[in-house]
């Protein structure tokens, strides 16, 4: 309570001075909801610096490619998640054609589709694919289960179309087709009607969290993963350590903690599939292209937010390409902009 008395909200191109000499102004970073570039005008224009954060450069179904067409720019920080050569993503088009046919086999088998989600970003986007193709008649229409903070998240999507893609935020304000409240969706909103989506036939499932470690997913997945005609399909990355990773490496049994503390073991005879592309970052390609977009003003380029070598990786490519002057800092390195 104390922080939120501290903050104040802003909107994407509202100027504002954050100190005598420095202004500040977000714009859409493309991310997730909200997610914000910051540019700041430092002094009498004698220097303007970039902070990306979270940045994605190319739109999707739920937001807009990030801002680019800053005034000025000198100095950019911008992210390295997938700084790597080889960090090249799917195109949507891809993507989307491959869930598509990946979950249509799961349906037509009669198994059900598991999709572990994180709550924000991720899982509307995918009801979005899953609203599109099922009305398009190219995804067979099956019941589609949330749990989890999904539901909650969605509510403040809804409350915020300011935020979102131009074209679904005119169909939330000005038709009767809003895809956040299509009728191929039902929350769970008690654990007792689980029973509902693990009793029907062939239906999706999406539910946190995103890699396996904890919350309503692992639930389902006990019922899910003995089944060999079921699927367990991951959307979002999944760190090592975790059960999703264990899973997705091929593990055929595992132990989650059950019912009052007790270790359960769970036989896995499902399918499993990860599929690249509905990332909020951006892929190696368009970390690349953005820098160009700015490259006729920048004078310096800061690497961080990725593992070393990928943040290394992207340095030295946006040096090799662009002849800009490019840094990696260490943690707690300072560097002078002026």
């Amino acid at each position: 309570k104390q922080v939120m008395k501290q903050t104040i909200s802003l909107s994407y191109g509202t100027v504002t001075d954050i100190s005598p000499d420095i202004k500040l102004v977000f714009s859409n970073a493309g991310h997730i909801l909200g997610s914000a570039t910051c540019h700041f005008h430092i002094g009498n224009g004698n220097h303007n610096f970039v902070y990306t954060g979270d940045l994605k450069y190319g739109k999707s179904m739920l937001f807009e490619s990030a801002s680019w067409n800053f005034p000025r720019v000198e100095t950019l920080l911008i992210e390295s998640t997938y700084g790597a050569k080889e960090d090249i993503q799917p195109t949507r088009e891809e993507v989307e054609g491959a869930f598509t046919k990946s979950v249509n086999e799961t349906l037509r088998n009669g198994g059900k589709v598991l999709i572990p989600i994180p709550a924000v970003g991720r899982a509307q986007e995918l009801m979005m694919v899953i609203n599109q193709y099922m009305r398009q008649g190219q995804l067979m229409e099956a019941p589609v289960f949330t749990e989890g903070m999904i539901s909650e998240a969605t509510a403040i999507h809804e409350s915020y179309p300011e935020y979102l893609a131009r074209d679904l935020r005119q169909k939330i304000l000005e038709t009767d087709e809003n895809p956040f409240d299509s009728e191929y969706f039902t929350n769970i909103e008690h654990p007792d009607a689980r029973e509902e989506p693990l009793r029907e036939g062939p239906c999706v499932i999406m539910a946190t969290s995103g890699m396996l470690e904890g919350g309503p997913v692992l639930e389902y997945f006990k019922n899910i993963a003995p089944i060999q005609k079921n699927k367990i399909l991951f959307v979002s990355y999944q760190v090592n350590g975790t059960l999703g990773r264990r899973v997705l490496d091929g593990s055929r049994q595992v132990s989650v903690m059950g019912k009052e503390g007790k270790i359960e073991v769970i036989n896995i005879n499902c399918s499993t599939e990860k599929l690249d592309g509905f990332s909020g970052h951006s892929d190696y390609n368009q970390l690349m292209s953005y820098v160009h977009r700015l490259r006729p003003k920048l004078r310096r380029v800061i690497v961080n937010h990725g593992e070393r070598r990928k943040c290394e990786n992207l340095a030295s490519s946006i040096h090799r390409m662009f002849r800009i002057q490019t840094t990696c800092p260490q943690v707690q390195e300072g560097l002078r902009l002026l």
